[in-house]
């Protein structure tokens, strides 16, 4: 009796598990490293102003840059060259502004990326070389200092000559220098006296971060993460990790979650592009596609002189007016509560195009049929 107990209870558990997998919601899952940001781990961005040399006569004009000739000749100083009593003609100088992304953690010595791009009437950055150029932070400080090569990955040719023609590819006026830049100053960052770890969500929504403060407890087996808001998720370092933060961080990045978001309906009118979410529904209700097209064109007509006179011939434009109401256009029926596959294709089987897709559902929204937002961008 023991045994058949036994096998029975295992049996309704079997049972039980297989009912809960069932009722897990559907989706994708994410990591929380791929949805969200650990606060106080992050870029920051640097920017400095410094001048190209050598390139092949596609430089600032000297003449009408002003910036870039007080530039060249301040330059020219810092090397004990005086160039303020002459004429500077250069034309393979170029006055630009450099900028990066200073990484979180980046230590002295290490290297980043960094863009340039002409401020004056340059043409062409390629080929040329960008002179020492110290980078600053939001507070002034030189964190970063950038020198090197540029690479444009642009092309740019022409002649001339009259009648000529121009071939341009990519922005030749910007450019980038692969590991151009040498740190110098480090931010300071002791990640180890944290006591207390936020993290923010980059999509803020209640139903993540309640979820993501779930997978922390459920990790840990203590009640140590709390979710304070739609964007931040607050975790209290356990005593056990106190001296390890970055295995906490790690084991919290890779916990995987669902994300939730919100029904959301976005609309690019300039390019007709529509992007609707999985969870948009509809009530139940009746469209009718169909456009009133009036088409006028100019038709040209000769009129010709009678015989034998001293008339001209001449051409008198018409005008011809078509109208086309589509008739077979129908009206269909969506049930409600249906899912965004079903939408799409009551949709397209009225026809329809993009552009007339963002104007009913533009449409289906006013009526109060619509459950979700409509975001036009």
């Amino acid at each position: 009796m023991n045994l058949a107990n036994t096998l029975k209870n295992i049996a309704i558990l079997a049972v039980l598990a297989g009912n809960l997998l069932l009722v897990q919601p559907a989706g994708a899952v994410s990591r929380i490293k791929d949805i969200a940001d650990f606060e106080g781990v992050r870029d920051n961005q640097l920017i400095g102003y410094g001048l190209i040399v050598g390139l092949n006569g596609t430089g600032d004009n000297i003449k009408s840059v002003d910036f870039a000739k007080e530039s060249l000749i301040s330059m020219l100083d810092m090397i004990g060259i005086n160039a303020r009593d002459g004429q500077i003609k250069a034309k393979n100088v170029a006055a630009v502004m450099v900028t990066a992304n200073l990484p979180a953690f980046a230590r002295q010595g290490s290297r980043i990326d960094v863009t340039v791009s002409a401020l004056g009437d340059a043409k062409n950055l390629l080929g040329g070389t960008l002179i020492a150029t110290p980078l600053k932070g939001a507070d002034g400080e030189v964190y970063a200092l950038a020198q090197g090569t540029v690479a444009t990955g642009a092309v740019s040719a022409g002649s001339q000559a009259a009648g000529s023609t121009s071939v341009l590819k990519g922005v030749p006026t910007s450019g980038r220098i692969a590991s151009g830049a040498i740190v110098e100053r480090e931010i300071p960052f002791e990640l180890e006296s944290l006591s207390n770890i936020n993290i923010a969500l980059r999509n803020p929504d209640f139903t993540t971060s309640r979820r993501i403060a779930d997978a922390i407890n459920a990790m840990l087996g203590t009640p140590n993460a709390k979710a304070i808001d739609p964007g931040t998720v607050t975790l209290n370092v356990p005593v056990k990790y106190s001296k390890n933060i970055v295995d906490l961080m790690t084991k919290v990045e890779q916990l995987q979650i669902q994300p939730d978001a919100q029904a959301k309906v976005v609309i690019d009118e300039a390019s007709g592009i529509v992007v609707i979410g999985k969870d948009v529904k509809i009530n139940r209700l009746a469209i009718a596609q169909g456009n009133l097209t009036i088409r006028i064109s100019d038709v040209p007509l000769v009129a010709q002189p009678e015989p034998f006179t001293l008339g001209e011939t001449i051409i008198v434009n018409t005008q011809l007016v078509e109208v086309d109401e589509k008739r077979e256009a129908q009206m269909k029926v969506l049930d409600g509560g249906i899912n965004l596959q079903e939408l799409v294709d009551g949709l397209n089987a009225l026809g329809v195009t993009p552009r007339d897709l963002i104007s009913i559902l533009q449409a289906i929204k006013a009526s109060g049929a619509l459950q979700a937002e409509i975001e036009v961008i």
